[in-house]
């Protein structure tokens, strides 16, 4: 249900500002607008500290937390993060160029400048050139040493000339000596490499302060509302003034409850004005709560004005997401580990995520059941794994099955109970697709039929009653389309009869004017696109059926690689290559959630129930909200 607000408008005097602010954020029901837009940015300095507290945290984030905590203040703490990240990166930036000047210095190997020097005091420091390898033998001179070039192509001959004398090839290039030698760059390397450890170590010890910054943050992003608050209110000589929404049931107490904090406001209370735009409260029953974790991830909201459809999307999400899965297997890996490491999961995705995967795993773990399929393996693989199988006859095999004993026979006659498994894969498939139109038209019909119920006694809600009944007819249409041999045959004439009547209630009811023949007129003409867009939406849940068949294929091919591999390598082989298959499928299994599963609900579902989720949350000036 989406709360109503009201504007509140509270006037104090000048003196009492910050005591009213503290007040109201005490509250916590104020949702501020600010009166004057242009200031509603808080001071530099806050702003600043905030950032700072926020790349710190960032910067610690993977980091293990060594057993000791320094003895310092949060403050204190994040300068030095922030000091030791820059001393990282300039130690990175050392390191690279220290590199770079061993690379093409590997010639000198481990000689030092000292034995440069020792070698030109005794009048024996030789001069280097690099030169093909096939000119190396035409060198003469007193003391000629070749060296092989790391290409391979060039060589480096070292010279020692005092007569003066040499004869050097034309091609020859000379190699000037070193202004450094690689001994003390690599001591140098190892120096900054044990203070990039030191600093390592530090952070490690740093981590263990993350509470503490964390309320820092928070005091942080108080004071930035309060600063906010502040700058962007009514602020006279005399007076100060600020305004914002706050739920209905609150503005009954407002004045009360400021008066038991020491405040005396004049508060003005009022409705919303048809251009104003409140924000979107939800208050949801407790059954409904999982799905607030969907609409948090997706940071989206109704309109004030749309209807709240949270109770829609907490009864078809799991049906989805389970028909998208398609697996039982993969449904108990979503559930299991989510309830065994609950509160830990509850700390990364919040409560309402961490129920709302534990509902999907149930979900697809109950649809498993209900297909007969856990991690790729069906009736039909345990037929081929007890040896019951017969190629091209399916009728003998789950016959010879269910004659069968033995371990493989009796878990194959238990899947085989399953109610939406069938012998025949062809069936198996039909029978998802029609499970798939009935859930997409019932889907349809229902947001029409909410919709009616909201816009009543609009006689556009009689317009939506019409096209649910359009949509009736659509699954008929599709029903003959798919299954023409089908034991439920939908009649031509019955199809058109049920067409025919929603379409006379949207044409007569969807564009309200006193004038009957512009009210057809333009009825008409709005209804056209629609009735294409029925046609397709109601095709779009084939989707369902075409992710369920891709996620087991998938599954079945890398159990069957797995078994390949198995037996002519080993079963540890064969076992890494079906966990890697399945782990790949499960990733691209909540992929599919996200694209198909939320997209029938947020387009599909939305569109036809009127709602485009133009609304922004409810967020009031309040302590700790972060």
């Amino acid at each position: 249900m989406i709360v109503k607000m009201k504007k509140v408008q509270a006037v104090v005097r000048g003196t009492d500002r910050k005591q009213l602010l503290e007040a109201l954020q005490g509250l916590g029901v104020l949702h501020i607008t600010p009166i004057n837009p242009a200031k509603a940015i808080a001071e530099t300095d806050i702003v600043q500290s905030l950032d700072s507290v926020r790349r710190a945290m960032q910067a610690l984030s993977g980091i293990e937390p060594a057993e000791s905590a320094p003895d310092i203040s949060a403050q204190e703490a994040v300068d030095e993060v922030l000091a030791i990240q820059r001393s990282q990166a300039e130690y990175d930036n050392r390191l690279t160029s220290l590199f770079r000047q061993l690379e093409p210095q590997a010639i000198w190997g481990d000689l030092t400048l000292d034995d440069f020097k020792a070698l030109k005091s005794a009048d024996a420091l030789p001069q280097f050139y690099l030169l093909p390898k096939e000119s190396a033998n035409q060198v003469q001179a007193e003391f000629v040493s070749t060296i092989e070039g790391a290409d391979g192509v060039k060589v480096v001959v070292a010279v020692i000339d005092r007569s003066g004398n040499a004869q050097i090839p034309e091609d020859a290039e000379s190699i000037p000596l070193p202004s450094r030698d690689n001994p003390s760059i690599r001591a140098e390397a190892a120096e900054i490499e044990a203070n990039r450890k030191k600093a390592s170590d530090r952070l490690g010890k740093l981590v263990s302060l993350l509470p503490q910054m964390e309320s820092l943050q928070t005091e942080l992003e108080e004071k930035v509302q309060f600063s906010v608050a502040s700058n962007s209110a009514l602020m006279e000589e005399a007076l100060f003034g600020i305004e914002g929404w706050v739920p209905i049931d609150r503005c009954a107490t407002l004045s009360s409850d400021l008066e038991s904090r020491g405040i005396v406001a004049g508060i003005r209370i009022l409705d919303p004005e048809e251009e104003e735009i409140p924000p979107t409260l939800i208050k949801y029953p407790r059954w409904v709560m999982p799905i607030k974790g969907l609409f948090d991830m997706l940071n989206t909201f109704p309109g004030y004005r749309e209807m709240d459809l949270a109770v829609f999307f907490m009864i078809a999400m799991p049906i989805f997401a389970a028909m998208l899965t398609g697996d039982g297997g993969y449904g108990l890996v979503f559930m299991l580990p989510a309830i065994i490491f609950y509160k830990k999961l509850v700390r990364k995705m919040g409560r309402e995520g961490t129920q709302l995967l534990i509902i999907f795993g149930a979900a697809a773990f109950i649809w498993g059941i209900m297909t007969a399929n856990f991690f790729g393996v069906t009736p039909e693989t345990m037929a081929r794994a007890g040896g019951f199988f017969v190629e091209g006859n399916e009728d003998l095999t789950y016959q010879s099955l269910r004659d069968g004993d033995g371990g493989w026979a009796m878990v194959g006659k238990l899947m085989m109970e399953a109610p939406l498994w069938q012998e025949s894969a062809e069936a198996g498939r039909e029978l998802l697709i029609k499970i798939s139109f009935v859930i997409g038209s019932l889907h349809l019909i229902v947001a029409h039929l909410r919709r009616s119920a909201f816009l009543l006694p609009d006689t556009r809600g009689i317009a939506n009653i019409g096209w649910a009944i359009v949509l009736v007819a659509m699954l008929g249409l599709i029903w003959s389309m798919f299954f023409e041999d089908d034991a439920i045959s939908v009649s031509a004439s019955l199809i058109v009869i049920v067409l025919a009547a929603g379409m006379v209630l949207v044409v007569g009811f969807g564009s309200p004017d006193r004038n009957p023949i512009k009210r057809i007129g333009v009825g008409i003409a709005s209804s056209l696109l629609p009735l294409i867009a029925a046609f397709s939406d109601t095709m779009s849940y084939i989707r369902l059926m075409a992710v369920s068949l891709a996620s087991f294929y998938i599954a079945d091919a890398f159990n069957s690689l797995g078994a390949t591999v198995a037996e002519s390598g080993t079963w540890a082989v064969g076992a890494l290559v079906v966990i890697f298959g399945h782990t790949l499928n499960m990733a691209l299994v909540v992929i599919a959630i996200f694209a198909h599963g939320v997209r029938l609900n947020m387009l599909e579902f939305s569109n036809n129930a009127g709602v485009e989720w133009a609304g922004y949350a409810y967020s009031p000036f309040s302590k700790s909200n972060t």
